[in-house]
């Protein structure tokens, strides 16, 4: 019947979203905070305030996104905020689960070059699946229609702002050849989110 179709759809929608999410989470446990490599925007961010202040992901994510969330909510459409509602959450819970227990990859710290390709292909995939799917994996993309909408500039050159303006804060505790490394797990995971956004779509749940 369509309404089991259009149901079983939506479930499939947020079961994805789910799994991206726990991608992202997993990445940035293992690999990133274990490394010193890092990511721009609120995902960079939420890592310098670990560092600095001992506060987790699992409490700044959440938080974070909840503020660029409702600076953006008049612009974004209610199945947006849906599915970017469900990811933040989704985040925040597989984060403290891996927290829970030890890592459970191999400590890339001595091997930069890897540490920043590995670190990009579980944010590239773990992001591209939940925005793929009409989510938000941080409130970066919130973040970046607000600065767009406000100083009538492109979204690239918006998230080009933030991604630079995060890592040049994480030079306060980052070294500038870590930064380097960082520069390739943006770059890398950010044409990997675009393959992913890439895939056919399947209709937008508009619940």
């Amino acid at each position: 019947m369509p309404c089991d179709h259009i149901h079983s759809k939506s479930i499939f929608r947020y079961a994805v979203i789910l799994l991206g999410s726990a991608i992202l989470s997993f990445g940035l446990y293992n690999v990133h905070e274990r490394t010193n490599v890092t990511e721009g925007g609120v995902l960079g961010l939420t890592l310098l305030l670990q560092h600095w202040f001992g506060v987790s992901p699992a409490v700044s994510s959440p938080i974070m996104d909840g503020a660029c969330y409702l600076l953006a909510f008049r612009y974004l459409g209610r199945a947006f905020a849906k599915g970017a509602l469900t990811a933040s959450l989704a985040f925040a819970g597989f984060h403290t689960l891996w927290e829970s227990f030890p890592p459970l990859l191999p400590d890339l710290s001595g091997y930069p070059i890897l540490a920043a390709v590995t670190g990009a292909l579980f944010v590239g995939f773990g992001v591209g699946l939940v925005v793929r799917f009409g989510g938000a994996s941080s409130g970066d993309d919130a973040l970046a229609l607000v600065i767009s909408h406000v100083a009538h500039w492109s979204i690239t050159r918006c998230y080009l702002l933030t991604d630079l303006t995060v890592l040049g804060l994480s030079l306060s505790y980052i070294g500038l050849s870590r930064i380097a490394f960082s520069l390739i797990t943006v770059t890398l995971s950010s044409l990997i989110i675009g393959k992913v956004q890439s895939w056919n779509r399947i209709p937008e749940d508009k619940k």
